[in-house]
């Protein structure tokens, strides 16, 4: 079987890792093929909403640690060129799709796997699913981004007891923390039926705001403005902005084509 699959249904491209028997733990193989489909989707105007999700009982426990204590005993020279090759562009496409992202956390997010279900735009949980930061544990800091998304959805005091003492967060705890959107029996198909919904919705203008979520993340007001300004200005002339326009004077459902 191969170790990403990838279903279109509804406008929604839902991406799978499918490695179940290793808990979907990611080797080189799965991160450049996850990559490399999350490049696609971001460019496939089919596509207009993503749901990552993973096979089995986990959504992802992280780098695997086979293939890195492989590495570590053949004394590769550069066992961490992984974070900037594989880890840092698959959360630059999560945060960057133009599109809504939505991860169906099924069972434990640990590692590099809770970090992909934080650069998610909304996260889905199932009452079992589980997410752990265990960095700390084996004498590592954060990486895939956590130490930039973590803080943001939970605060700087909660993402730092979560990262020194890596104690796991469950879906319930995650929900009162602002960890995740939800929590669902089925998280796989609540969160395609909020991407299917999306799907057919202004495509265009969810990836602007996304954008601009983005960049006011970090920058001064000046800088989060002048982005808001431009977004505003390229979305007024979509077709989108103006069907959106004309069914609110109708009084009737506007139907959008996601330009």
């Amino acid at each position: 079987m191969p170790a990403l699959l990838v279903d279109d249904r509804d406008g929604v491209r839902t991406l799978t890792l499918n490695r179940p028997e290793s808990f979907n733990s990611l080797t080189v193989e799965l991160k450049e093929l996850l990559l490399a489909a999350l490049t696609e989707a971001g460019t496939d105007p089919s596509v207009r909403a993503v749901v990552l999700t993973g096979a089995g009982k986990a959504f992802c426990a992280g780098q695997d640690l086979k293939e890195h204590v492989a590495a570590l005993r053949a004394e590769d020279p550069t066992p961490f060129e992984t974070v900037a090759k594989h880890y840092n562009p698959i959360v630059r496409a999560l945060t960057g799709m133009p599109k809504p992202v939505i991860a169906a956390v099924n069972g434990m997010a640990a590692g590099a796997g809770a970090s992909f279900a934080y650069a998610c735009d909304l996260r889905v949980a199932a009452p079992s699913a589980k997410f752990l930061m265990a960095f700390a544990t084996i004498g590592l800091t954060a990486d895939s981004g956590a130490s930039w998304t973590l803080p943001r959805l939970v605060g700087y005091g909660r993402a730092m007891e979560l990262m020194l003492l890596a104690n796991p967060v469950t879906a319930e705890q995650a929900l009162a923390v602002g960890m995740i959107t939800q929590v669902a029996d089925d998280a796989l198909a609540t969160a395609h039926e909020l991407a299917a919904r999306m799907a057919t919705g202004p495509t265009t203008g969810y990836g602007k705001i996304k954008e601009a979520l983005l960049v006011g993340a970090g920058a001064d007001l000046e800088s989060a403005l002048a982005c808001e300004g431009a977004g505003q200005n390229l979305l007024g002339g979509t077709s989108d902005h103006r069907e959106a326009v004309d069914a609110f004077v109708a009084k009737r459902e506007p139907t959008f084509t996601g330009r």
